[in-house]
């Protein structure tokens, strides 16, 4: 991964920005050294029906290498969410599930069972989620605490 190469990434929506959605991409931005072009368009919202949207959808999610899915959007819209998670199963694009921004409340099975891997809101943890899962990348990094003895 460098700039010339950016991780090519889908954020899931519902064709508008969340509070979740922004959150990704604060998160990322905030990562040192990581590059990423982000495939998802809230804001450009096919017109027409559920088909359509889901037709604007499968062409987001067609370039991408991996797809990071908002569990929060499970309240508003299952079938949607739901939707989008088995196309990426169905393309081959591993999934990065995001826990409920700021709950205990557990990951629903549904989601959980499509998703390669689940993280929570964190800002190293989505990003070698990432890597892991879009690039097979495995990052070992190394906290250092340090203290001072008497």
């Amino acid at each position: 991964m460098s700039q010339a190469n950016p991780i090519r990434l889908f954020v899931t929506h519902l064709w508008e920005d969340s509070d979740d959605y922004l959150r990704v991409f604060e998160y990322l931005e905030s990562a040192r050294n990581f590059f990423y072009r982000n495939t998802s368009k809230p804001e450009l919202r096919p017109e027409g029906d559920k088909e359509a949207q889901k037709e604007g959808l499968r062409k987001q999610i067609a370039p991408v290498e991996v797809v990071i899915a908002l569990s929060s959007l499970y309240g508003v819209s299952q079938d949607m969410l739901t939707f989008q998670l088995l196309y990426a199963q169905a393309s081959q694009k591993p999934v990065v599930l995001m826990k409920p921004f700021g709950s205990q409340a557990p990951v629903p099975k549904v989601l959980a069972d499509l998703a390669d891997e689940v993280v929570d809101w964190d800002e190293r943890a989505l990003v070698d989620a990432i890597k892991r899962q879009a690039r097979h990348e495995d990052t070992t990094r190394w906290d250092t605490i340090e203290f001072k003895m008497d």
